[in-house]
């Protein structure tokens, strides 16, 4: 089977949302659920789900199951059916095969104390070792000396010398499961994806996507990141944060407080109405230039 070829130009708004089921979604993850819908909503486009379940020991039972009922409990529904990355790897064993072929990666035994050492940026060890590591090794793929730049709709322009600032970096992880940064650009191209709205700690991962995008003929959708949210403390919310789980059968208070958090001034009254006339309302009224750059600290949690 070869690899996936060029994606077909697709005029039509495609954006998605793609949660790791490691947990039920937190305020944090539930404000780039919102953004990415009502973006594509607002500009009269397609919502898709993807769950990226690569990393099998992260994730509790049924984590997933709870991520789409929460997703449901707030009124955002989804097009088409959910893509699981976990029935996915026969694509991205073809797409690291055509990258092995033309000579673009290579093995590396690296661990993260060495690597660490580097400056926290590979410096290309392994990059022309004759002999294969004796160890369990990755598979990295090799950067060039290459400014990488975009237009974030959301934080403007953003540039990065991905072999300077990132180095080398792994899409085969040693323990032998796909590395998000290679599942990520061959699953947005085979959804046809245009638009991506998602967090903002994801945007310097960005050029190593346009990177793969480049090298596999792939279009580069539009870009977008949202500030994270962030507790009194000035910690991203997250699962490692230990981020508490949000109660979606609050649905309208939340989505009345996502609006808030996303610079969108939703009128008072709208906060005791269902879900989907505050959703409609939001549709009706986004302004994806107001969204806040940075980091954002919910009312309730401020000191």
């Amino acid at each position: 089977m070869s690899a996936p070829s060029k994606t077909n130009i697709v005029k039509t708004y495609i954006g998605r949302f793609a949660p790791s089921p490691t947990g039920p979604l937190h305020l944090g993850s539930l404000i780039t659920a919102f953004a990415s819908y009502i973006d594509a909503k607002a500009n009269n486009g397609l919502w898709f789900i993807r769950i990226e379940d690569l990393d099998p020991p992260r994730e509790p039972p049924k984590a997933a199951d709870e991520i789409l009922n929460q997703l449901q409990l707030l009124g955002l529904e989804w097009d088409g059916e959910v893509l699981y990355q976990s029935t996915r790897s026969t694509f991205y064993q073809e797409v690291l095969d055509l990258l092995i072929e033309r000579g673009l990666c290579f093995a590396c035994d690296c661990t993260r104390t060495q690597v660490k050492a580097m400056g926290a940026v590979y410096d290309g060890s392994c990059r022309k070792r004759t002999l294969p590591p004796e160890n369990e090794f990755a598979i990295r793929l090799e950067t060039e000396s290459i400014e990488i730049g975009f237009e974030d709709v959301i934080q403007g322009h953003f540039q990065q010398s991905i072999r300077k600032e990132v180095g080398d970096f792994i899409i085969l992880r040693k323990d032998k499961l796909f590395a998000y940064q290679l599942a990520v650009v061959v699953d947005d191209a085979f959804q046809g994806i245009t638009n991506i709205i998602r967090g903002f700690d994801l945007l310097d991962s960005t050029p190593r996507q346009i990177y793969q995008q480049r090298l596999l003929g792939y279009a580069t959708p539009l870009y977008g990141h949202v500030p994270v949210i962030v507790d009194k403390r000035g910690l991203k919310l997250s699962k490692q944060n230990f981020a508490e789980p949000v109660n979606a059968h609050n649905s309208s208070e939340l989505i009345h407080l996502a609006l808030q958090l996303l610079g969108q001034c939703p009128p008072n009254n709208n906060q005791s109405k269902e879900p989907r006339f505050q959703l409609q309302w939001a549709i009706e009224n986004w302004d994806i230039q107001a969204v806040p750059k940075l980091a954002n600290i919910p009312q309730d949690t401020q000191e």
